[in-house]
């Protein structure tokens, strides 16, 4: 039995230090929203199990208490409970005590006490009227409702907002009504002259904590005045060639002016710094107007006017040509936030304090819009994204202004958003050589470079599919390629960057050279250098040895006059062959051409009448023998004779001589067989049978390989001359 209740005994226990109570509520709060309802509100912890909560109050000084209705606010993990009239009670003072329940426990949270009055909130006031004053500058008077709930015997508190209609900057204005008047007035001062006005209202009893919500906005716009004034610029142009110098005024409202101020037109007049007597007026109704200065200085005013009166003069001094500015700004720099260009400069000069800020898109051409802003007791400048249009570079220059002088500016360029190029580069090759290329690009036009380029990379790839790379500065427009492949075709391109991305330009192809122009002029010198050493040698030989040199390039042609065969008939027939009755074929004048001669009558005869005798002496035998001595004795040796038996492409057909011409020369004593054996023989050897081919005559063999002979024909008229 003991057993058992030990048992039951730890069950408990175990029970008890598994629960888990609600989280305490805390941060209670409460509102009085006047004849409406009581709210109170608290922060719990994220329970683990289903949570209900009880609002316990006790009011009209602490005689009563209540819960708050059992609805669907107080089930379900909800945070909030309100009580509704008519229980709500005020003035009075009330206390809140919040219990937490689930299914472990209960758990109270600390009891908070609200006094009505300081907790009310009321609805927000009405405006329905927003409008300037006649006769009265700078003022709106602002008329609403005051709210329906609202006690009346409160002393009511308003905040006033307000600001231009192209400003997001709020001006608050606090302010107190005692009275009870349900038209409630506020005369809104110290603004400026015929501007646009957005203005919205709150309020809360003078005790409570808590403010309404703000009312509808309106928009109101106070009276025109005279003009508030101007701000003056210049830019000074080059003098042209008669000495006038172009410089254009631009003016525009004052920092500060009126936003809706207008203006009827402007009055300018100008005059040189020395003679105040030529002054010059010029009216427009422009905001800019160029001037023809001389190169002296001058003075110039501007003054703006409407209806109601004139803004105050605007002056400003134009400097001589010759005149040296003054140059007080060292450096300076621009840096970009979210929202904001932010040009910051610095100066040696303490006492400058007024700056000139000038800003215009950098184009191709030149710019037709300047803008401006004078800055002063600062040395930075800032300037909202959205004024500068994206991807477009400007030029800023800031000038320093001491009195009425202005001195040298400061320049830089900046981008407010940079974007990748609209275009990429384009590429050519240049000096393509074995090994190497040069690679030109062109700038790409300020209009479509979108941002800072701050790199070029050149991407080449070989026809085998290896690919290259080489990334050089902005300022490089050319680069040299080395180490490529000899006689290999290559794909190369040029990407440009900016800080926002990368664009490729125009792909081109090459391929590099087999030989290069170097390796040419080598090869060609040293052939060259050969050549001329084997020239040099050549001539040396010729100076040792000239008859050596002059036998291998002229070598001599043998006289039939001196051959052996003279010796086989005597001097009888060496003296017939006197070769002075035939010119020699070897023209003397070095052209070694031979000429065509055509042999006498005589001569024939007589080497017939010759050539019968050596018949009868010398055997057939020993012809033969002397012919191979003749041919030892005469070997390399060149050898001409008139009656070579050559037959050209085309000939005339040489009239055969009579039998008894011949026959006429044979000497009488001749016995009548032996002449008709040399007649046999004559006619055989006649002038056809002289022409035909017939086997060549070893002692003229190398005759046959190495010249050139003339025809043995004669023409026919001097074969009839002959006869």
């Amino acid at each position: 039995m003991m057993g058992v209740w030990a048992l039951w005994l730890l069950l408990l226990l175990c029970k008890s230090s598994l629960a888990v109570l609600p989280a305490k509520p805390e941060n209670i709060s409460c509102v009085f929203y006047y004849e409406e309802n009581f709210t109170c509100t608290w922060s719990p912890e994220k329970e683990v199990s289903y949570t209900w909560y009880k609002v316990k109050r006790t009011y009209s000084y602490g005689y009563k208490s209540d819960i708050c209705p059992t609805d669907n606010s107080t089930r379900g993990n909800h945070a909030s409970c309100s009580f509704f009239p008519p229980t709500i009670t005020n003035p009075d003072n009330y206390t809140i005590q919040v219990e937490a329940q689930n299914a472990d426990g209960i758990i109270n949270s600390d009891i908070t006490h609200w006094n009505l009055d300081t907790i009310m909130k009321i609805e927000p006031p009405e405006i329905f009227s927003v409008q300037s004053v006649l006769g009265i500058k700078r003022m709106l008077q602002i008329k609403w409702i005051r709210p329906v709930l609202a006690p009346l015997s409160s002393t009511l508190k308003y905040t006033l907002r307000f600001r231009t209609v192209n400003s997001a900057r709020w001006m608050e204005v606090n302010f107190t009504k005692e009275d009870i008047d349900r038209d409630e007035t506020y005369n809104l001062t110290g603004l400026q002259a015929f501007t646009e006005y957005v203005v919205a209202l709150r309020c809360a009893p003078a005790e409570s904590m808590f403010w309404s919500a703000w009312s509808q906005e309106k928009v109101g716009t106070t009276e025109e005045e005279a003009p508030y004034g101007l701000d003056l610029w210049r830019v000074l142009r080059p003098a042209k060639v008669n000495g006038r110098r172009p410089v254009q005024l631009m003016w525009k409202k004052a920092s500060g002016a009126p936003v809706l101020e207008k203006a009827l037109g402007y009055r300018i007049w100008y005059f040189p710094e020395s003679n105040t007597n030529l002054t010059e007026t010029v009216n427009t109704t422009n905001q800019t107007h160029e001037l023809h200065l001389g190169g002296k200085t001058h003075w110039v005013y501007v003054i703006s006017y409407n209806s109601l009166g004139e803004s105050p003069v605007a002056t400003l001094r134009i400097p001589a040509v010759d005149e040296k500015s003054f140059q007080c700004i060292e450096a300076m720099q621009a840096c970009l936030t979210q929202d904001q260009l932010i040009v910051e400069w610095q100066s040696s000069a303490p006492d400058v304090d007024t700056w000139m800020v000038e800003w215009f898109p950098d184009l191709d051409s030149e710019p037709s819009t300047f803008s401006w802003e004078s800055v002063s007791q600062a040395r930075n400048w800032t300037i909202q994204k959205d004024e500068l249009k994206p991807f477009q570079c400007y030029n800023i220059s800031v000038y320093p202004v001491l009195g009425d002088r202005v001195g040298q500016p400061y320049s830089i360029q900046a981008y407010a958003q940079e974007g990748i190029p609209s275009v990429g580069p384009v590429t050519e090759a240049d000096n393509i050589g074995v090994k190497t290329v040069t690679i030109m690009w062109k700038e790409i036009p300020k209009s479509q470079r979108n941002g800072f380029i701050s790199n070029y990379t050149i991407y080449y790839q070989t026809e085998d599919g290896k690919e290259f790379s080489k990334t050089v500065n902005p300022n490089i427009l050319q680069y040299g390629l080395e180490s490529l492949t000899r006689k290999t075709s290559y794909t190369l391109q040029v990407m440009a960057s900016t800080s926002a991305g990368g664009t490729n330009g125009t792909k081109i192809n090459f391929k590099t050279l087999s030989i290069s122009v170097p390796e040419i002029f080598f090869i060609t010198s040293l052939v060259g250098s050969g050549l001329l050493i084997l020239i040099m040698l050549t001539v040396a030989y010729g100076l040792k040895k000239p008859n050596k040199l002059k036998h291998l390039c002229w070598p001599d042609v043998p006289n039939p006059a001196e051959s052996s065969i003279a010796t086989w008939h005597g001097d009888d027939f060496k003296d017939k062959l006197n070769l002075k009755e035939f010119d020699d074929p070897v023209n003397t004048e070095g052209d070694r051409v031979l000429k065509s001669y055509s042999a006498s009558s005589d001569f024939i005869d007589k080497l017939v009448v010759n050539f019968e005798n050596f018949l009868e002496e010398v055997s057939t035998e020993e012809i033969g023998k002397d012919q191979e001595s003749i041919l030892r004795e005469e070997k390399n040796k060149y050898v001409t004779f008139p009656y070579w038996p050559y037959r050209p492409p085309t000939s005339t057909e040489i009239p055969q001589r009579k039998p008894q011409q011949l026959r006429s020369r044979i000497p009488e004593e001749t016995s009548l067989e032996t002449k008709e054996q040399l007649l046999s023989s004559v006619q055989s050897l006649g002038p056809e049978n002289l022409c035909e081919e017939g086997e060549p005559n070893p002692y003229l063999k190398n005759s046959v390989t190495t010249r050139e002979f003339v025809t043995c024909e004669k023409p026919q008229d001097e074969a009839k001359r002959e006869v």
